[in-house]
């Protein structure tokens, strides 16, 4: 080995060391400001995570020791139930119910409200109003709406030659699922508008005015230009819709109840069902648990399959050959 070689090597290592201190430091201030977020995952999210694994291999009431081992009976019992099961058809119709609405109409009050008028930021707020209620109070406004024959829509119908439901639309089991649809829509629309507003000001103008040079229509920029730039947030709006239907309890819980002869059962409703109503918390753990590895699967090959593009460089890029008249 040369002596410039060596002294290469030396300079090298005595430039390593004078790095060490500093890398130490920063990854005791990344510790030092992460730490509480840790500490709060840990209490609030990994700490019940264990406690319900642990609950759901008991046949506990409650209160007492847990003593009553049945290992995976509890599983069992909640996957041949068919409450439990049809609550995850629920669940999946829900889904795919709130996506297949607030997608295409957010969209399109979003496309109306990104234009300039005078009454916008009234609109905007009129739209966004609904979801920032709680989902105590729109649950009950809605349940209000909804009483047969003295509720409002009832009477609104009556008014114009139309019979509503004889048990309402809450009570008849055919109905109550779809109406809780159309309250949720209701509810969380605004939510998908704000988004996709927000999406539509990163779309930069000079791509609207070079399509609309080259001649494009109005229906080509939108399904060429905007909504593929719009994609990220589309699928970042669907992960959340999809989540959110998922954990759907409070409103479903203020309007039916689970009712009518279970028509609008979710998972989440269930379990809290089974344990306070029936004190089977066994099975109700069990049942969330269940509701955690569901949540988790879809979560995970929703961000394989449908996120991950957006991860990749030339995820959002627009060729400009292809807007064309």
């Amino acid at each position: 080995m040369s002596e410039r070689q060596a002294g290469a090597r030396r300079a090298d290592k005595a430039e390593r060391r004078g790095r060490r201190p500093s890398d130490r430091r920063k990854t005791l201030e990344i510790l030092f400001f992460v730490s509480p977020a840790l500490v709060l995952i840990a209490v609030f999210m990994l700490l019940p995570i264990i406690q319900a694994v642990r609950f759901s291999v008991y046949n506990w009431k409650g209160f007492g020791p847990l003593v009553d081992f049945v290992g995976l009976k509890n599983y069992a019992r909640v996957l041949q139930n068919e409450v439990f099961t049809d609550a995850m058809i629920h669940n999946l119709i829900i889904i795919g119910g709130s996506i297949a609405l607030q997608l295409p109409i957010g969209l399109g009050l979003a496309l109306l409200l990104n234009r300039k008028m005078k009454i916008q930021s009234l609109l905007r707020t009129i739209i966004f109003v609904p979801y920032v209620l709680s989902e105590v109070i729109a649950g009950v406004i809605w349940f209000q709406l909804l009483q047969p024959q003295y509720g409002v829509i009832d009477t609104i119908m009556s008014k114009l030659g139309v019979q509503g439901p004889a048990q309402g639309w809450l009570g008849t089991p055919e109905l109550a699922l779809w109406t809780v649809l159309a309250v949720l829509t209701w509810k969380y629309l605004g939510l998908a508008v704000i988004l996709f507003l927000a999406g539509l000001q990163g779309v930069p103008s000079e791509l609207y005015e070079a399509a609309e040079i080259d001649g494009a229509s109005w229906w080509q920029i939108q399904r060429k230009i905007t909504i593929p730039l719009l994609g990220p947030t589309l699928r970042t709006w669907g992960f959340l819709s999809m989540i959110g239907s998922l954990q759907l309890f409070d409103m479903v819980w203020i309007l039916t109840g689970g009712g009518p002869a279970n028509a609008t059962t979710t998972m989440a409703s269930f379990l809290v069902s089974e344990g306070t109503k029936r004190q089977n918390f066994g099975v109700a753990a069990a049942a969330s648990v269940v509701l955690f590895i569901v949540a988790l699967v879809l979560a995970v090959s929703y961000q394989q399959f449908v996120l991950k593009r957006d991860s990749q460089p030339d995820g959002g890029r627009i060729n400009p050959k292809k807007v064309k008249a």
